[in-house]
């Protein structure tokens, strides 16, 4: 079994933490039977100073996706070469892998969007604008509704990672009033959903 020693990290990638490969599958057109369609190593973008960095591991464009003929993979390619990915894809789906650094804290912000977030290694904090805090250890699972919301690395010395599923949703609603994405500071470069509107 391979050591996360054997997974050095890759360019663009600011933590320590191991690197990373997405495993794409799909099916022999001949046999129909089931293969690994493409290995695609991790790429990274970072952000505030390098605290942060982002790894998008796939994106849908429409729900239910459509496998058909590939299509599904086309239109990732197509939307993460872009330039145009905010943290959500309008009606459709973001997988991402998110390393904090240690001490960092992310900044308050809020996405249209129904929010799965796994811890895969350390510890992280989840704060919301109410002032509520809960820590959360690896295999926490937090399900983010469109709140305003900020992580923090508790730890001095260790990265974090997390996986994130972030899926468009409807407008929320609260006392008559529109909830919209509020991305906050320090994420110049990356762009607003657009889910909002």
């Amino acid at each position: 079994m391979a050591s996360s020693d054997d997974r050095p990290q890759q360019p663009g990638q600011v933590s320590n933490l191991p690197g990373l490969t997405t495993y794409i599958t799909g099916h022999d057109e001949l046999t129909g039977k089931a293969i690994v369609q493409s290995k695609r190593p991790g790429k990274w973008t970072s952000f505030e100073d390098n605290l942060m960095g982002f790894n998008v591991i796939y994106t849908t464009s429409e729900f239910p996706a459509s496998l058909n003929s590939n299509a599904d993979i086309t239109r990732h390619d197509e939307v993460t070469t872009s330039g145009k990915l905010g943290l959500v894809q309008p009606g459709g789906t973001v997988c991402r892998i998110v390393d904090f650094a240690p001490g960092y804290d992310c900044i308050m912000h809020r996405t249209q969007s129904l929010d799965y977030g796994v811890v895969l290694e350390g510890s992280i904090e989840l704060v919301l604008d109410s002032g509520e805090t809960e820590l959360m250890h690896r295999g926490d699972v937090a399900v983010q509704r469109a709140t305003m919301h900020a992580w923090q690395n508790p730890s001095k010395t260790d990265w974090a990672r997390m996986l994130f599923v972030l899926q468009d949703c409807q407008k929320l609603v609260l006392g008559g009033k529109v909830l919209k994405e509020d991305l906050g500071r320090g994420v110049e470069g990356l762009p607003p959903s657009g889910n909002d509107q």
